[in-house]
């Protein structure tokens, strides 16, 4: 075993102190009363990476939740390689179905239950400690190394892309792996190629100045709530698939690699069923339940609500009625065109009788492919498969992460998902937890990287 990887074994007590430690700052990004927490957590990155002998460590504003630099840079003719991860965390509601308080870290059964275990503070403190050992023990890195920590990823990063266009001469970089994300399971390694965009609107309907009295009124002014639920009906046909005019049209199909790899993952559809505690599965006709996961866009309703909400009754119509509607989207598909398009769509079936407004919220992501063959994935493929035994699936992940669209359209570089956190750890949802093992096999994991990446010279890691 190599100097660092004794390193690594020899801290692990103290390892997991500094993550339940991290874990214990509520920094909920989305609150207004957690932004000093949030700027906490910054703060505790900083003073970690500075500990690991890391070099321009920096806590940077934003104009929103700040953002964490540091870097090490005296590998010459190597290629640079950024890692990004970021440290705030979702809300913890409903607060009553944890088996302990959020951010009173509780570790049982090899495993750290706290929100952000998970989702991203184990993952993204990995990284920070395979380099201290690198540093401890050979005193110097494979590669020239950046790293890049948010504090705003769980809000959609608002800030990210104008902060990234800003300092692009500072992230500059060959590579950039991300700290945020998992693994097929603990058996299978898997690295995720491509991720959805994203795009999110709301629909507001209104019909009266305010709620009116259903016996007087019924019957002679349109409900919004009818209204709202006949205009969503037109989105889909019965089976799925979404009618808004032009929103397949630049959807880019896989390549016959990819689709090779994507027909020979194996799926259980009766335990996909009975983890979700669905009856039947539902989707656009045509496509497998990974390629509607993966390579399809989808249009969901994620909200409705308007009219009486409370116990008993209230005989009203109500004045007004609302929706929220989010769109993943893959390559080649605009965010902004695909508002455009429901927007269209919206104006065209509005019923009768309603005024309705559309409200497209700012934020948005890109869709991200990384070529099948990057050198970067061919990297990482050798280290997981060294760990796991096993060749990783290439496959794509459903949910969005829009900083790998803003770092390929400001640095030019790809990201490669490099992270150990698993489907099963309740990431956003109640009883979060990271497993030790994990942990430990993350950190494992990035030494074996850094000195893979170190054979690459800088020309031959970059590709288009």
């Amino acid at each position: 075993m190599t100097a660092w990887k004794n390193y690594l074994e020899a801290n692990r007590d103290r390892y997991l102190k500094e993550l339940i430690e991290f874990l214990s700052i509520p920094s909920i990004s989305s609150l207004k009363e957690h932004k000093a927490d949030v700027a906490e957590a910054a703060e505790w990155v900083a003073a970690r990476l500075q500990a690991a002998a890391i070099e321009n460590v920096r806590v940077l504003p934003t104009g929103g939740h700040p953002v964490v630099y540091g870097d090490w840079l005296h590998a010459p003719g190597r290629p640079t390689v950024l890692i990004y991860g970021h440290f705030d965390t979702q809300p913890v509601d409903p607060l009553e179905l944890w088996s302990q308080p959020p951010f009173a870290p509780a570790v049982k059964d090899d495993r750290v239950y706290a929100r952000g275990a998970s989702d991203d503070k184990g993952n993204m403190l990995a990284p920070i400690l395979t380099v201290e050992a690198l540093l401890s023990t050979e005193s110097r890195l494979p590669v020239n190394l950046k790293f890049f920590f948010e504090g705003q990823e769980e809000i959609g990063s608002p800030q990210l892309p104008e902060f990234i266009s800003a300092n692009r001469q500072l992230l500059a970089c060959d590579l950039i792996f991300s700290a945020d994300g998992g693994q097929w399971d603990e058996e299978q390694p898997a690295l995720m190629i491509g991720l959805r965009g994203l795009c999110n609107l709301q629909i507001d309907v209104r019909s009266a100045r305010s709620d009116t009295h259903s016996g007087t009124f019924g019957g002679t002014i349109m409900n919004p709530i009818h209204a709202l639920v006949r205009l969503l009906d037109t989105m889909h046909t019965p089976q799925g698939a979404v009618t808004v005019a032009g929103f397949y049209d630049a959807v880019r199909p896989p390549g016959e690699a990819e689709q090779d790899q994507i027909d020979e993952i194996p799926f259980d559809e009766a335990d996909y069923k009975a983890e979700l505690g669905v009856d039947e599965l539902f989707g656009e006709p045509g496509y497998s339940t990974y390629e509607r996961a993966w390579i399809r866009p989808t249009l969901e309703v994620n909200g409705i609500w308007g009219g009486f909400q409370g116990e008993g009754v209230k005989t009203v119509l109500p004045g007004s009625a609302h929706a929220k509607i989010s769109c993943r989207l893959v390559p080649d598909q605009d965010p902004a065109q695909i508002l455009k398009l429901l927007a269209t769509h919206i104006e065209k079936h509005a019923p009768p009788g309603v005024k309705v407004a559309i409200d497209p919220n700012p934020s948005t992501a890109d869709p991200f492919l990384i070529p099948f063959d990057h050198p970067g994935n061919q990297a990482a493929a050798k280290v997981l498969k060294a760990l796991y035994g096993k060749a990783p699936y290439y496959a794509r992940m459903g949910g969005s992460i829009p900083v790998c669209g803003i770092f390929l359209k400001e640095l030019g570089a790809y990201t490669v998902n490099f992270a150990f956190g698993l489907n099963d750890e309740n990431v956003h949802g109640p009883d979060e937890f990271f497993r030790l093992q994990s942990f430990a096999r993350a950190r494992l994991a990035y030494g074996m990287l850094l000195e893979r990446l170190g054979e690459f010279d800088r020309g031959s890691i970059r590709k288009d």
